[in-house]
């Protein structure tokens, strides 16, 4: 039974595959603005986000529908497709009983569960250094009813529609890819929807270890994820430290006045990480996190579509900067390890807060908390900084990391957070 219903999960993948291709009929490709435009990302958003796809897991119905709204993109922008016999495809496999035991542990209940998933890739080729490639990726998939990456209080069977994670990144490169199509570039230019980030990063993975470019001549990956919830003007951009032409370049395309955070980390819990780990210069554009991250409130509604225009627009601008800057003028750089993401696994219970990846202080600052969760039932609230847990400091969200994986379910113990300048000590049960 095991070996069959893998093979007929592939099997119905497959046919999904072939069937959808082109014949998107919930998602007319209507007339669209050449330009960057609000109401273009709204579009690709509002279908993307829809209840309809129902959150778009990794190897469902859902990712598949979503996977050719983004090819029938493609083939109206006149992208070369560079996925397998000819299409936009890069397709791979997920055995989700390994996502399901992510350390390896045997199970007796293994539902040979194995999807086909893909990622979709589409290239305008370069007038003048075709050979030379710039990376745009963003992932489509998200978390579908919430069995897996959930911070909903544990509830399922809600549909997680994923706007700003990330439908906002999508429609990012789709309107990159609109606008570079009709302003050829002299480089060629990548543009990549991941599938499987949401349990591992997976597609992207796939995609540095079976590239459709050499990897060696790509110059640069710019990464599209969360860019949807601008807010104050306040961009964050990590990876500045993987080579040292960034910090000058984002400044000289910033003329906006966005106000940006740079961060030097090129690694991190996104599909920038993989290209990183190959010596690629990287950059990954984030808005910062939200109350409604990872949960089922995540919706359309509340997109701010000027503020992604904003940031797509800077994005366009770079791309434009890289597009006539010499090979030897953006050269991977390591970034120290003091510098980089420690291992932010969560291994036991959760306290059911968005942290504030921005916040530059002593502690963690918090930008919301999950309804119900432990946190919420504690008192906790948007933008109090938690400075310990358990009787112990956390000086920053590693520390906080490390402290709350050595905690169990039901237990109970203490959170001391920063609120208006004072510290309170809040009993917390798990």
């Amino acid at each position: 039974m095991k070996q069959f219903s893998t093979f007929l999960a592939v099997f119905c993948s497959t046919i999904l595959l072939s069937c959808c291709q082109g014949q998107q009929q919930d998602s007319p490709l209507q007339p669209l603005s050449v330009e960057i435009e609000p109401n273009d990302i709204k579009t690709h958003i509002t279908f993307l986000a829809s209840d309809s796809l129902r959150g778009r897991e990794t190897g469902t119905r859902g990712e598949a529908i979503a996977a050719n709204y983004i090819a029938d993109f493609f083939q109206k922008y006149d992208l070369q497709p560079l996925g397998n016999g000819g299409t936009y495809f890069q397709p791979f496999t997920v055995n989700m009983d390994n996502v399901r035991n992510p350390h390896g542990a045997s199970s007796s209940r293994d539902s040979g569960d194995v999807r086909l998933s893909r990622n979709v890739v589409g290239m305008i080729e370069g007038r003048e250094h075709p050979d030379t490639y710039i990376i745009i990726g963003a992932h489509y998939d998200h978390l579908g009813e919430g069995t897996f990456g959930s911070l909903a209080n544990r509830r399922r069977n809600q549909i997680h529609n994923g706007a700003d994670d990330n439908a906002s990144g999508t429609a990012g490169i789709l309107e990159l890819a609109q606008y570079f199509s009709n302003h050829p570039p002299q480089k060629s230019l990548v543009f990549t929807a991941f599938s499987g980030e949401e349990i591992g990063l997976l597609g992207s993975q796939y995609f540095v270890e079976n590239s459709l470019v050499p990897l060696i001549q790509i110059q640069a990956m710019i990464n599209l994820d969360m860019v949807g919830r601008l807010q104050d003007n306040k961009l964050l951009i990590f990876g500045t430290g993987s080579s040292t032409a960034w910090e000058q370049i984002i400044a000289n395309v910033n003329t906006d006045s966005l106000n940006i955070n740079s961060i030097p980390d090129g690694t991190g819990a996104s599909d920038h990480t993989s290209f990183y780990n190959r010596q690629i210069p990287v950059l990954h554009y984030f808005t910062d996190t939200h109350a409604d991250y990872h949960r089922p409130s995540d919706d359309a509604e509340y997109i701010n579509y000027e503020g992604e225009d904003l940031v797509l627009e800077h994005t366009k601008r770079l791309l434009q900067e890289l597009d006539t800057l010499a090979g030897d003028q953006l050269v991977f750089t390591e970034v120290p390890e003091n510098e980089q993401q420690r291992d932010m696994m969560i291994k036991g219970v959760t306290l059911g807060v968005t942290p504030d990846y921005g916040f530059e202080g002593t502690g963690m600052r918090i930008t919301g908390t999950s309804s119900g969760g432990p946190a919420h039932s504690a008192g906790l609230q948007n933008g109090d900084v938690i400075i310990a847990l358990d009787g112990q400091p956390t000086e920053d969200i590693y520390e906080y990391m490390e402290v709350l994986n050595t905690l169990e379910e039901g237990q109970k113990s203490t959170v001391t957070v920063k609120r208006d300048k004072k510290e309170l000590t809040l009993e917390i049960q798990f």
